[in-house]
C-alpha cells in the first residue's frame, strides 16, 4: 500500500496523510515532478490539465522541504482565482497531516485585518492571487525575500487575466536561489519568455496524452438554431439521470438570462459572474459542492479554479473563444476515475471556428442527436419503474415488511377495482407533473434537417409566428434591428455601436451589419443582445412608434453570406423595408432621445432640423 509513493522519497508523515485521504497511487503528473523536486533539486514547468492531481504533485515536496520551526514565508503560491487560492490553501492543509504547518490564504475581497493578524503571527506557506500579493509587497506587510519556493498554477489562466506584469514584479522581490514551478494546461509564448527568463535550467514535464481531454469524458455536440438553445439544454438535463453540471456563457448577460429562465422552470440552478461580490460566490460555491444545487451557469473568468471534482455534464452554452478555453471547460469533468459528459451546442455560422477547435484540442467530438420529447418521456418512466421496483424487492422478502397501514389502504382501495387501474391512478397521481411533456417546446431538428418531433409544420409555424421569442431571429439566432434615427440626427457608425455596447454590455463582435442612412439606422446583434437593445434604447417617433423595432424581413445576406435564399421570391432590401414603414421620419424638427435608458435618467437632446429630399435640395 502507497508503495510506489514511498518510492518517489516522501517521508512516512506524507504517506500517513496520504492514507488518511485516500491515495493509493500516483498519477503521472505526480510520479514525474516530486523526484525531480525532492531529488534532482531542479525548476519545473508542468503541462498539466486540471483534475490531474498537480496540487499534490507540488504541495508534497514543499511540505517536506520546509524548516518547521521557522515561521517565515518558505513558499509562495501564485493562482488566479480566489476560489482556487481557498481549495489549494485547504488541500495542503491536508496533506500535512499532524504536522504543524501555518498555511495563509492572501486574495482580494477578504478582510485585510485580518491577513495582516496571520502574516503577522508567522506563516509557512502562503497560497494567493497576484493583485492582493503585490499589494502587500507595497505595503511592507509580507516579506518573500527568503523563500525557498514559489510555485504558479494555472499560469496560462493567470496571462488571459492579465496578471503577468504583476507576476514579474512579485517574481523581482523573491530570491534568485529558489525552486521554481510553474503549472499550465497550456504553454502559450509569454509563458515560456517568462520561464526563460526566471528558470534559465527547467525541466519540461508533459502528461497529456495524444486528446488533450480526458478520456474518460464522452465528447459529443448538436447542432442548434441559437434561438434553441434553452430549450435543448433543457432536454438534456430532462433526460440525464441526477444531472449535476458547469453551463457555461460567454458573457453576464446571456448567465442571468438562462439562469432566470431554469429557475422559472423549477431547476436548482444559480449564476456565477463577474457582477457578485465574493460572500455571494463563496455561498454559491458552498451550495453546488454541497448539492443543494445542481447546475451552475456561469462565464469562463467566474468559473475559473472552482474544483467540482463530480459533475456528471460541461455545457458550452456558448462556443468557447479559442481551444485552450475549451479544454479547460471540458477537463472539469471525467476527473478522480469518473466519467463525464461534455456537449457543445454549435449554430451553422459557428462550424469553421468549431473545426479549428477540435483540430487544435485533438479531440474527438461526435455529432449527436437533440434529446426528443419521446426519448425524454421513455427515460422518465424508466427510472419511476426501476424506483418502485427497487421498492417492491425487498418488500417482497420475508424479513422486509410494508407498513401496515399502508396495506389495509391498499387493500381498501383496490376493493371492486382492477389492480392495474389502482396502479395507473396512483402513478397519475404522483408522476403527472413529471411526466408531462407539454412544457416542451418544438425545434428544429438540424441533425436530420426536419422539423421537431410530434407536432405539424403548421402549427410549429403558427406557434412561431404568435411567439415574440421568435419574432425577428433567423434561424441561426440572430436578429435585424431597424432603429428610427440615422446620420441627419448627428448619429455615426461609432457612435452607435459605442451606444449599444456601453449600454448593453455587449462586445465588438455582437453588433454586426451596422447601416447608418440619412434618416434611419439597422443593426444586427444575437437574439439576447437584440432584446437588451430594445429594452434600453426607448423613446418614440413623433407618430409615437417606437426608435427601435425588428426589421420586417431577415436574411441570411444581410449579414454577409453567400447562400441564396430559401425562397425564389425577391426580398426587400433595406432602404426598401424603410420605405414600408408605416410610421416615416416627417422632415420636421426631431429630438433624438440617445440615452433613453430609465435608469439613466440624463438624455442628450439632439435637436435638427431634417434635410430635404435631394430634389428639393438641388
Amino acid at each position: 500500500m502507497l508503495e510506489e509513493f514511498r518510492q518517489l522519497g516522501l517521508s512516512e508523515e506524507s504517506l500517513e496523510a496520504l492514507q488518511a485521504k485516500g491515495f493509493e497511487q500516483p498519477t503521472e503528473i505526480q510520479k514525474q515532478c516530486i523526484p525531480l523536486l525532492l531529488k534532482d533539486k531542479m525548476d519545473v514547468i508542468g503541462q498539466a490539465q486540471t483534475g490531474t492531481g498537480k496540487t499534490a504533485a507540488f504541495a508534497l515536496p514543499i511540505i517536506e522541504m520546509l524548516d518547521k520551526g521557522d515561521r517565515a514565508v518558505q513558499a509562495l503560491i501564485l493562482t488566479p482565482t480566489r476560489e482556487l487560492c481557498i481549495q489549494e490553501c485547504t488541500e495542503i492543509n491536508s496533506l500535512a497531516g499532524t504536522r504543524n504547518i501555518e498555511v495563509a490564504p492572501i486574495y482580494g475581497g477578504a478582510s485585510m485585518e485580518a491577513q495582516l493578524r496571520q502574516l503577522k503571527h508567522g506563516v509557512n506557506i502562503v497560497v494567493g492571487t497576484p493583485g492582493r500579493i503585490l499589494d502587500h509587497l507595497q505595503r511592507g506587510t509580507l516579506d518573500i525575500s527568503h523563500i525557498k519556493c514559489f510555485v504558479l498554477d494555472e499560469a496560462d489562466e493567470m496571462l488571459d487575466m492579465g496578471f503577468i506584469e504583476d507576476i514579474e514584479t512579485i517574481l523581482e522581490a523573491a530570491p534568485q536561489e529558489k525552486r521554481m514551478l510553474c503549472f499550465s494546461a497550456t504553454m502559450p509564448e509569454p509563458i515560456l519568455k517568462l520561464a526563460a527568463r526566471f528558470m534559465p535550467n527547467y525541466k519540461l514535464v508533459r502528461t497529456q496524452t495524444e486528446d488533450m481531454t480526458s478520456s474518460l469524458t464522452e465528447q459529443v455536440f448538436y447542432e442548434t438554431r441559437e434561438c434553441d438553445k434553452l430549450e435543448v439544454l433543457m432536454r438534456v438535463i430532462e433526460i440525464t439521470k441526477d444531472f449535476y453540471g458547469l453551463v457555461f456563457c460567454r458573457t453576464k448577460i446571456q448567465c442571468d438570462e438562462v439562469g432566470a429562465r431554469l429557475i422559472e422552470r423549477g431547476y436548482n440552478a444559480e449564476v456565477l459572474h463577474g457582477d457578485l461580490s465574493q460572500k455571494q460566490r463563496e455561498l454559491i460555491i458552498r451550495k453546488m459542492r454541497g448539492h443543494y444545487i445542481s447546475i451552475l451557469v456561469a462565464t469562463d473568468v467566474a468559473a475559473r479554479g472552482i474544483d467540482l471534482p463530480d459533475l456528471t455534464h460541461v455545457i458550452n452554452y456558448s462556443l468557447p473563444q479559442d481551444p485552450e478555453t475549451y479544454i479547460h471547460r471540458v477537463g472539469r469533468t471525467g476527473r478522480a476515475g469518473q466519467k463525464g459528459t461534455a456537449i457543445t451546442f454549435v449554430n451553422s455560422s459557428e462550424f469553421r471556428k468549431f473545426a479549428f477547435i477540435k483540430k487544435v484540442a485533438k479531440s474527438e467530438i461526435a455529432k449527436a442527436q437533440v434529446p426528443t420529447i419521446e426519448q425524454i418521456e421513455e427515460a422518465k418512466q424508466q427510472r419511476i419503474e426501476a424506483t418502485i421496483a427497487s421498492v417492491i424487492a425487498p418488500a417482497a422478502e420475508a424479513s422486509a415488511e410494508i407498513d401496515p397501514k399502508f396495506t389495509a389502504m391498499a387493500e381498501k382501495i383496490s376493493e371492486g377495482h382492477d389492480s392495474t387501474r389502482v396502479i395507473a391512478a396512483l402513478l397519475s397521481l404522483s408522476f403527472q407533473r413529471e411526466l408531462d411533456t407539454s412544457r416542451f417546446k418544438s425545434i428544429l431538428d438540424l441533425y436530420r434537417g426536419k422539423r421537431g418531433e410530434g407536432e405539424s409544420s403548421g402549427r410549429r409555424r403558427e406557434e412561431r409566428e404568435n411567439s415574440a421569442q421568435y419574432a425577428g431571429i433567423d434561424d441561426q439566432g440572430f436578429t435585424r434591428l431597424f432603429i428610427a434615427r440615422g446620420e441627419n440626427d448627428g448619429i455615426s457608425k461609432r457612435d452607435l455601436v459605442e451606444f449599444l455596447i456601453s449600454k448593453t454590455g455587449a462586445s465588438n463582435d455582437d453588433i454586426r451589419q451596422v447601416e447608418v442612412h440619412d434618416d434611419f439606422s439597422f443593426v444586427t446583434a444575437p437574439a439576447q443582445i437584440a432584446e437588451t437593445i430594445l429594452t434600453h434604447m426607448g423613446g418614440s417617433t413623433k407618430g409615437g412608434k417606437p426608435i427601435v423595432t425588428r426589421a420586417r424581413e431577415f436574411s441570411s445576406r444581410d449579414r454577409g453570406h453567400d447562400r441564396p435564399p430559401r425562397s425564389p421570391r425577391k426580398r426587400r432590401s433595406n432602404s426598401e423595408h424603410f420605405e414600408n414603414i408605416e410610421n416615416k421620419i416627417g422632415e420636421e424638427e426631431i429630438d433624438f432621445l440617445r440615452y433613453a435608458e430609465e435608469s439613466d435618467r440624463k438624455m442628450r437632446r439632439i435637436s435638427t432640423k431634417s434635410k430635404s429630399k435631394k430634389k428639393k435640395k438641388n
